[in-house]
């Protein structure tokens, strides 16, 4: 009696329609499309509502970092800083041990003004992870959160634990591994 072979799902249609990158860019476009009106309606750009959500726990980064943070130019990032410390939503400060880097952190009038903002982004996150359940929803966001650690060097938090509990299912990759795969 012939074995019955286990169905793989059908191959695209299309090479982009299984495409790692381009379903990536696809969602956050549609779903950051979604709550970049809201955005506007409050009266922001998407550009700021980036660098005050970015700067949002307090913490002061630099301007390159918040450039890399937000996916913006560096001097798109200085100008909108200028825009954004006249309105008192943000401060520059010396950095305490490097005088050629500049470190930025939100005011306190700008942690207000993005207080609301923040709680509704979290609700559109929340309807958008909805559908997966939230066990499904973290190992999205783990996964996600992996991806970008390897292709930017970096272990991320709990990395070690995760190679820990891979080798020991002898499922795991190094860094060197993955990237060679990922290509």
């Amino acid at each position: 009696m012939p074995h019955a072979m286990e169905s793989s799902p059908p191959a695209p249609a299309r090479f982009v329609d299984g495409y790692l990158p381009a379903l990536l860019a696809l969602a956050s476009r549609l779903i950051s499309g979604e709550f970049h009106e809201v955005v506007r309606q409050h009266g922001f750009s998407v550009s700021e509502w980036r660098v005050m959500a970015s700067l949002a726990d307090g913490d002061p980064i630099s301007i390159g970092e918040l450039a890399q943070v937000t996916v913006t130019k560096q001097p798109t990032v200085t100008r909108l800083l200028d825009r954004m410390e006249s309105k008192g939503q943000v401060e520059r400060l010396p950095h305490p041990s490097d005088r050629r880097i500049t470190l930025v952190r939100i005011t306190p009038q700008g942690s207000r003004t993005i207080e609301r903002l923040i709680g509704l982004a979290r609700e559109h996150e929340s309807r958008v992870l909805a559908p997966f359940g939230l066990a499904r929803a973290e190992e999205l966001k783990k996964t996600l959160r992996q991806i970008i650690d390897l292709h930017t060097g970096r272990p991320g938090p709990g990395a070690a634990a995760d190679a820990s509990a891979d080798a020991e299912a002898g499922t795991g990759t190094d860094a060197a591994d993955a990237g060679s795969v990922l290509g």
